[in-house]
């Protein structure tokens, strides 16, 4: 197997956490194990095939763990790795950059940002 080469290491940490909904998906599991459902409550813009799909790349990457409960009905939680805790430095930088960044385009933050449990620690 021929390795993948980078031209900056950047690349690699987009390669994982890159695109429009898995950063989203992993500031939602910082709060602790969330089922689908929940998540897609939580994303309702998300469609249930891109959820399954982006979780199933987190899982695949070692950043979320899919707990299978062995009950009936079937339910299942997913929640940050112990390798996936690791993105959470990364995570809030990103958040707080992007405060920044609607508070100089728009003045107030909070008129461009949806009422979300993830917006409440902001206030």
């Amino acid at each position: 197997m021929q390795k993948k080469k980078y031209n900056i290491s950047v690349e690699a940490t987009l390669e994982v956490i890159g695109g429009k909904w898995k950063c989203v998906i992993l500031c939602h599991l910082t709060h602790g194990k969330k089922r689908t459902s929940e998540l897609k409550r939580l994303m309702p813009n998300i469609t249930q095939k891109m959820l399954t799909q982006q979780l199933r790349e987190l899982e695949e990457d070692g950043v979320i763990n899919r707990i299978v409960y062995n009950q009936v009905p079937p339910k299942v939680e997913y929640e940050l790795s112990e390798y996936g805790q690791s993105l959470e430095g990364i995570l809030n930088s990103l958040c707080l950059w992007g405060e920044s960044h609607l508070t100089k385009v728009y003045g107030d933050k909070f008129s461009v940002l949806e009422d979300s449990v993830l917006n409440e620690q902001l206030k």
